[in-house]
């Protein structure tokens, strides 16, 4: 089968590009396969530092191929592929996810910052998927949509569990019930782009070197307290933070941060 997403790795940075660039890396079974899979091997992956998420050719990602919802056109409503909707959309297969929600979650298991560098479109499925990362540089004239109500559906890919922690109630709820376009600015207005840049590519790779220059011990501990922050008490939080911070006192990365603040040059850091 024709491959779905490639990774390159360099100094700790992990490319990772979707490469379905006929179909505007539009989401089909494989693509699906291909990101878990990915996102599983990069868990894996000794002296990973950061990773950068792109789509390749026009688009960031176009969602869920037209093929999946011709498909639900044709079928029975209760029988797409052979399994019931419950069947395949009710099995938790991967921890809390589904199989398709797990292509987004995967990305923020990760123990490592993950910025998605969105151009072109992100729409339905593909505007859930740059959720997953940590951040998202987004070109100005990108057009995004929470586009599920168009196909008469709801976003489905863990939408809901983290535009939540975006953007106001009532924005999440225009969005999902109008499915309306809205482009890289307004995005950046209204909470989902991190940052707006004419390169966003250019400008996560650049953000991630210098990412994968920190202690890589402290950007992993800072990863695990903001992935409980958003469903932990506030004992549990300032616990954690208690908890990570002395595991990382006194420890050679911590202290090779010291030294070369105070001796003002780049710090040589033990991979984690």
């Amino acid at each position: 089968m024709e491959k779905r997403v490639e990774v390159t790795i360099e100094a700790g940075v992990a490319d990772v590009r979707l490469v379905r660039a006929d179909k505007m890396n539009a989401l089909d079974a494989a693509m699906f396969e291909a990101l878990v899979s990915t996102g599983q091997r990069l868990q894996k992956e000794p002296g990973l530092r950061a990773v950068v998420l792109s789509g390749e050719g026009r688009a960031f990602c176009a969602g869920l191929d037209m093929g999946r919802f011709q498909k639900m056109a044709d079928a029975p409503s209760d029988n797409v592929g052979g399994l019931s909707h419950e069947m395949r959309l009710g099995s938790r297969t991967h921890g809390i996810s589904n199989a398709a929600q797990y292509a987004v979650m995967v990305w923020r298991e990760l123990p490592v910052p993950v910025i998605a560098a969105v151009h072109g479109v992100a729409l339905g499925g593909g505007f859930q998927l740059m959720l997953g990362a940590d951040m998202r540089f987004v070109a100005p004239d990108t057009r995004l949509s929470v586009l599920e109500i168009k196909w008469g559906l709801v976003p489905d890919m863990g939408g809901m569990a983290l535009m939540r922690e975006l953007a106001r109630g009532d924005v999440i709820r225009d969005l999902t019930y109008s499915g309306r376009m809205f482009d890289g600015t307004e995005a950046l207005t209204l909470g989902f782009a991190t940052r707006v840049c004419s390169d966003p590519l250019a400008e996560a790779r650049a953000y991630a070197r210098d990412v994968a220059g920190k202690s890589p011990q402290a950007i992993r501990a800072a990863k695990r307290l903001f992935a409980m922050s958003t469903t932990a008490d506030i004992a549990s939080i300032l616990m954690a933070e208690s908890t990570e911070q002395i595991a990382l006192m006194g420890r050679p990365n911590q202290v090779e941060a010291v030294s070369a603040g105070l001796q003002k040059r780049a710090p040589n850091f033990v991979d984690v």
